[in-house]
């Protein structure tokens, strides 16, 4: 049976060769051109059996939504990090990683049918305006929000350029217009305490582009205090990752030198090596990392390098266990295609795919309202869990080699005291905070 001959039939046969050509190399381009690979055999039932579909199928088909579904449905299946990305989800993906977008300033959910309000971001639009916490969106530009997605799109836009947001409001009787103007808004993924005097807390969200500098001017103004820092509590709890080169740079601040991580994948370019640096900051005071359930990949490369290198004392549970790395291509109409390039492997040459990064010490979480997740982090979905997961691998031969994979907060002056309130009610954190004094205490001791 012939192939469909539509224009917008064929742009998607394109967009499902050009996955099939990323996804299985460039020799599957001069197969498919000879005719003689079984690739290309099954490229064409595909376009058969769509054809039939789109003909014949009870009910009228949206043959851009099929094949965007098949190709959906072909990456999905490898593992669950590799995926298509829709023109939005695309664009998403690259404000995360970006570190800013503009629009009013606001945290939303879903919460019993409406969008609604988490928080708005101290100095933005909103919150200036008085937009506050549990408000509920049900309007933007007079338009009734429905849903979430189509709700963000439509508050986000130029910079400078107006917005109408109409929400209720618990204790009002009446809908609240609030007229406000589009600005630039920065997502923080570094924020930072001082426990007390000496000693420090950081919380790493994700890794974003912007991650390690702004580590390094948070630990800078630590280290530079009337009392110099004498322990660093770095808390990556909950921290799904994000890029890969910032989890180096990130482990490279503590660690002098020795291996940082290894991935290998199937092609020499996907398995490289990365080394420690000497740093013009000796950073030296001993260091407890936090992780748990919800610490995945970015951050069990940085506490996974911490603990093989002797340089930090790992506390909580294990981790969540994604020991593989994803790399992202532009495809045509704003798509983007992320998968699967290699597994990575910490200083000593172990896996944590699917295991988890163990720690040194299992403190589970304190807090009532927190899963206690002492055993494995069972009641928690990890990395084994998940559909096609990949199995690890041992790091054997071949050459050790990494590949980059590849809202927001308050500036750190004012989220001080509301962090400083919500960790020193901490189990977690607190116990760190008298390891590193204890820590302290011995080493005077025997050097007194």
């Amino acid at each position: 049976m012939a192939a469909p001959k539509s224009n917008t039939l064929r742009f998607w046969i394109s967009i499902a060769a050009a996955i099939l050509i990323a996804t299985l190399g460039t020799g599957f381009y001069h197969s498919l051109s000879a005719g003689s690979d079984e690739s290309y055999k099954s490229l064409k039932i595909f376009t058969d059996v769509l054809d039939l579909v789109e003909k014949n199928y009870v009910d009228p088909v949206d043959t851009k939504e099929l094949v965007e579904k098949a190709i959906q449905g072909m990456v999905s299946s490898l593992d669950p990090h590799s995926a298509l990305l829709t023109p939005d989800a695309f664009e998403e993906l690259k404000i995360d990683t970006q570190g800013k977008f503009t629009g009013i300033g606001i945290h939303v959910t879903m919460r019993d049918g409406f969008v609604t309000v988490v928080s708005p971001i101290e100095g933005t639009p909103a919150y200036e305006a008085g937009i506050k916490a549990k408000d509920k969106i049900i309007k933007v530009d007079g338009t009734p929000t429905t849903d979430l997605r189509d709700a963000v799109n439509r508050m986000r836009g130029p910079k400078g350029t107006k917005v109408v947001v109409t929400v209720i409001r618990a204790d009002e009787s009446e809908p609240i217009d609030f007229n406000l103007i589009r600005d630039v808004i920065p997502i923080y993924s570094v924020k930072s305490a001082v426990l007390k005097p000496g000693y420090g807390y950081i919380w790493i969200t994700n890794f974003r582009e912007e991650t390690s500098a702004d580590l390094v001017a948070a630990l800078s103004q630590m280290e530079s205090a009337d009392v110099p820092l004498k322990g660093l509590v770095l808390d990556l709890r909950d921290n799904p990752g994000g890029i890969l080169s910032q989890a180096i740079e990130i482990s490279d601040l503590f660690i002098e030198e020795g291996t940082i991580l290894t991935i290998k994948g199937r092609l020499d370019k996907h398995s490289k090596s990365f080394n420690a640096h000497p740093n013009p900051v000796k950073r030296d005071y001993p260091i407890v990392v936090l992780i748990n359930g919800g610490s995945a990949s970015a951050s069990e490369i940085v506490a996974g390098a911490l603990q093989d290198q002797k340089r930090a004392l790992i506390l909580g549970t294990t981790s969540f266990g994604k020991g593989s790395v994803q790399t992202v291509e532009t495809l045509r109409d704003g798509y983007g295609l992320k998968f699967t390039i290699a597994r990575y492997y910490t200083p000593s040459g172990r896996s944590i795919q699917a295991k988890g990064v163990e720690p040194d010490l299992v403190v589970p979480a304190s807090k009532v309202e927190e899963v206690d997740d002492t055993a494995g982090n069972r009641d928690r979905i990890a990395e084994k869990d998940l559909l096609n997961h990949l199995d690890a691998k041992p790091l054997t031969e071949g050459k050790k080699a990494v590949e980059e994979n590849g809202n927001g907060a308050d500036p750190q002056e004012s989220i001080q005291s509301a962090l400083l309130a919500k960790i020193q009610t901490d189990g977690q954190v607190m116990r760190a905070l008298e390891i590193l004094i204890s820590y302290q205490i011995f080493k005077d001791r025997n050097h007194g």
